[in-house]
């Protein structure tokens, strides 16, 4: 029975419902109709009785022959006339003892009177209510029969009784039948048609789904929700959390009831909240920076409610990779759904992907920069100038023995020198020149620290590298790298001549992980957001700003022991 239930539709199942309801309803109904027409009865017979008795009980005829010889024999009659006239069950009257003297029923002739409960034989007084007469059940009303004559004036003398019988259940049920049905009957129609219209608007709300199959989708939705390894976050279109599995909320550090709390209750602002709110706009174009005429080397805000594709932003120490899609129904936006990644450690491995691509550049461009010097000896030895090949191999040894004891009397770390001159390759092929400032002083590091200084430096180098390439001027481009030891740590500049930063990302542009290949191609890296995160988890910070001759990234991060203290202080 039950499953025959569960199967049926919802517009059965609230129709069973409604039935079932007004049942219950009509039952209760009822039973307040019954007793509400039990108390009218009560009320409207029992007057009426109660003014026959008393009537009667007034009669000269009764008030003369009681208390005198054989009265049955005289009341006889005016008591059938009283029940024939009145209409009344039963009219009995009895002498001063309360024995029945003439009554309309021949079996209560001699025998004391019925009484209520509640009453006693010597109870004199008149009253009304109910009694069993014969196994029938009456309403009755006494009076007491008063002498009239001089003698026994205001001597009790009798009793005058007269009942109605009481209908019973079903006799009140069949007088009200008619009503009970044409009540039945509009319930009827009128659920039926309530769980119908009911019905629609439920499967209109719900997309034309039964229960059956929305328990099923959030059942599925669970499974899904809390089976997959990544994160999973939907907001309505006013920006509030509408689901969020745990995953995502651990990524992006929220609290456990999140759910029903705006972006902005939630403290997430900036690259992430542009992310998922839809304002990060993917191959847009770039920001206009502080010079005239220079094109933007940083990516601003898109256009609002944009479906992101592997949107990079930082949250709790994490890069995080999102996915953005816009939800419509109907031409109606329902909000939006974010997947989330955590590509922190798929960062640190590119990172260290990224050291070998450099290692292979650089091998790249010493093979081309001594494939043309070697072009170049084997022409003059072809044009047979030995003492001009001489000449040129001097210059070449001097200009490598003047760069590397530059660099190697300034830096003392051999991971950071070999990097610098690395890149010192990379930017001359790349028709840049890139100098070490005269104040630079860095001594030998630790492993971890050498790793992250030469981590930190690599993604500045490149990012100025790029900048300066793109910002023309032809043999003038130039990088600048400045690398400082004191007390407090490592400071880390990078001048260039490219066009700067936008004054408006100058604030936000490492929180949004821009690079110079964004402003080339739209496509988003990650190497100023690693940079960042390097420096904020060992407890120091990165900054940029502007000059009249490019952008200047200055990098502060404590090494040795004080990075350790400074680390945990930060955890």
């Amino acid at each position: 029975m039950f499953a025959r239930f569960r199967r049926l539709t919802l517009a059965g199942e609230l129709l069973v419902l409604q039935l079932a309801l007004i049942v219950v309803v009509v039952a209760a109904v009822g039973a307040v109709s019954l007793a509400q027409s039990e108390a009218t009865f009560d009320r409207v017979e029992g007057r009426r009785v109660t003014a026959l008795a008393e009537q009667l009980a007034w009669n000269p005829l009764i008030r003369g022959r009681l208390g005198k010889p054989a009265p049955g024999e005289v009341l006889a009659p005016l008591v059938h006339s009283t029940q024939a006239q009145s209409g009344v069950t039963s009219v009995t009257v009895a002498d001063a003892e309360g024995r029945a003297v003439a009554s309309t029923d021949p079996t209560l002739v001699g025998t004391p009177l019925p009484l209520v409960d509640g009453r006693t034989a010597d109870d004199r007084s008149g009253w009304s209510g109910h009694i069993r007469v014969g196994g029938a059940q009456e309403l009755a009303a006494r009076a007491p029969v008063l002498g009239a004559s001089p003698a026994d004036r205001g001597s009790h003398l009798g009793t005058v009784m007269i009942g109605v019988a009481a209908p019973t259940v079903w006799q009140r049920l069949a007088g009200a039948s008619s009503y009970l049905v044409l009540y039945l009957g509009i319930a009827v129609v009128l659920g039926v048609l309530g769980s119908w219209l009911l019905a629609r608007r439920i499967k209109r709300q719900t997309l034309g789904m039964e229960p059956r199959e929305i328990a099923g989708l959030a059942e599925h939705r669970e499974a899904m929700l809390y089976g997959i390894a990544e994160g999973v976050i939907a907001l309505d279109p006013a920006l509030r959390v509408t689901l969020v599995n745990e995953v995502g909320r651990r990524l992006l550090d929220l609290p456990e009831r999140c759910v029903g709390m705006s972006l902005t209750e939630l403290g997430i602002e900036e690259r992430l909240y542009d992310v998922l709110a839809g304002k990060d706009g993917q191959g847009g174009k770039g920001v206009p920076t502080g010079k005239s005429g220079s094109a933007g080397r940083r990516e601003g805000p898109g256009t609002a409610g944009r479906d992101a594709g592997d949107a990079i932003a930082i949250r709790g120490g994490r890069v995080l990779v999102m996915n953005r899609m816009t939800v419509v129904k109907d031409g109606r936006s329902l909000g939006s759904v974010t997947t989330l990644r955590d590509r922190t450690e798929l960062a640190r491995l590119e990172r260290e992907l990224g050291s070998f691509r450099s290692t292979t550049e650089l091998l790249r461009a010493q093979a081309h920069e001594f494939a043309n010097q070697l072009h170049i000896i084997s022409g003059l030895t072809q044009m047979d100038e030995p003492e001009e090949v001489l000449r040129y191999i001097r210059v070449l040894s001097g200009h490598r023995k003047s760069l590397d004891l530059q660099v190697t009397s300034r830096i003392d770390d051999t991971a950071v020198a070999a990097l610098v001159m690395a890149k010192s390759s990379l930017a001359a092929e790349r028709k840049v020149r890139l100098r070490l400032s005269e104040r630079t002083a860095l001594p030998r590091l630790g492993p971890a620290d050498s790793a992250d200084v030469a981590t930190v430096t690599g993604n500045l180098v490149d990012n100025a590298i790029d900048a300066a390439a793109e910002g023309g001027g032809g043999d003038e481009a130039w990088v600048e790298v400045e690398l400082r030891h004191d007390a407090s740590g490592v400071e880390i500049v990078v001048r260039d001549s490219g066009p700067g930063v936008a004054p408006g990302l100058a604030h936000e542009v490492f929180a949004r992980g821009f690079t110079t290949k964004a402003a080339r191609g739209g496509e988003r890296g990650i190497g100023l957001a690693l940079t960042q995160l390097v420096c904020t988890r060992r407890g120091g910070e990165v900054a940029v700003t502007n000059t009249d001759d490019g952008a200047v990234f200055t990098a502060h991060m404590p090494v040795g022991r004080l990075a350790h203290e400074t680390m945990e202080a930060v955890r």
